[in-house]
């Protein structure tokens, strides 16, 4: 499954520098970033050709399906269809489970080669919309907005943040339980070993990186660069974070999507993704690592049998 994963990314590399190369603008430039050529030609050869408007949306509409097609899009799509098959079983939505974080062999050293596998692939689509939007000049990721001058004041905004959404975000999954509309969600089921908590770490950095790299800083770009104004952009990444949660339950699309709006509008407003990255892995990072205790400490609320 990796192996296909991996030919389907060096394909669509090779089809990203080609199509690049023929945008306006490509000539002399760097994942995107306009050269002083003017921004209506390009140059093959010797000959100028005029490149028409729809052939570059077209272009930029293939990338955006291909990259959630390697990432965050198959998973709605898996999602919407794991939603469809709970809602159709005879047992309610309140009595069924899902898991976040299971063990993938029996065997504990392959468990943790298998767990650090699927982080690093999981990962490197986030690599890839990086190589697509680098810039030259600096910041170098920019346009996916990120850059590194303000660190600090970055974490202590995303803590704040992970403070104001935690908490609601609780109350959205105990709400959904008791109205029957969320599954039992289990943030870990992995045995407890040495690497179990890092594991859990990494988790939790691929989810903040993956989802609010692609989903807000990619989707963002490239969306405007199709012309599309702010709020369609905003409630579109919404639905799509809502939609690669509906294995969770409807309150978990409720949820994401009421978290997905509030962080499409910081960023529309402040133009920073570093401080969305920083507030999602601290939250998963307290659901996946915690979670063990609350589940003991509190076996009614998480749906544990005592």
């Amino acid at each position: 499954m990796r192996c296909v994963q991996t030919r389907k990314i060096a394909l669509f590399l090779h089809f990203s520098v080609t199509m690049r190369s023929n945008l306006p603008g490509a000539r002399g430039t760097i994942a995107g970033v306009q050269s002083s050529a003017p921004s209506n030609t390009v140059r093959t050869g010797a000959v100028d050709e005029t490149v028409f408007p729809t052939a570059r949306r077209r272009r930029i509409v293939a990338e955006i399906l291909l990259v959630l097609g390697l990432s965050l899009g198959a998973s709605a799509v898996y999602s919407i269809v794991s939603i469809l098959n709970s809602v159709t079983l005879p047992k309610p939505l309140s009595s069924q489970s899902t898991t976040l974080n299971g063990s993938l062999s029996p065997r504990p050293v392959f468990d943790l080669i298998y767990q650090f596998l699927a982080i690093f692939f999981d990962l490197v689509p986030v690599a890839l919309v990086a190589f697509l939007l680098w810039q030259t000049a600096r910041p170098h990721l920019g346009r996916l907005g990120i850059d590194f001058r303000r660190p600090g004041k970055d974490a202590m905004l995303g803590l704040g943040l992970a403070l104001a959404i935690g908490i609601p975000g609780i109350g959205v999954y105990l709400g959904g339980k008791a109205l029957g509309i969320g599954v039992t969600v289990v943030a870990s089921a992995l045995d407890t070993q040495w690497w179990t908590i890092p594991i859990l770490v990494l988790s939790a950095l691929r989810s903040g990186l993956q989802e609010e790299v692609i989903v807000i800083g990619y989707l963002f770009a490239r969306l405007r660069d199709l012309g599309w104004k702010t709020w369609p952009i905003i409630l579109t990444a919404a639905v799509l974070r809502g939609s690669y949660h509906l294995y969770q339950g409807f309150g978990a699309f409720i949820g994401n999507f009421a978290m997905g709006v509030l962080f499409g509008w910081l960023y529309s407003r402040y133009g920073r993704v570093l401080p969305l990255v920083i507030a999602h892995f601290i939250i998963d990072t307290a659901i996946f690592v915690g979670y063990p205790w609350a589940a003991s400490a509190f076996p009614g609320l998480f749906g544990v049998p005592h």
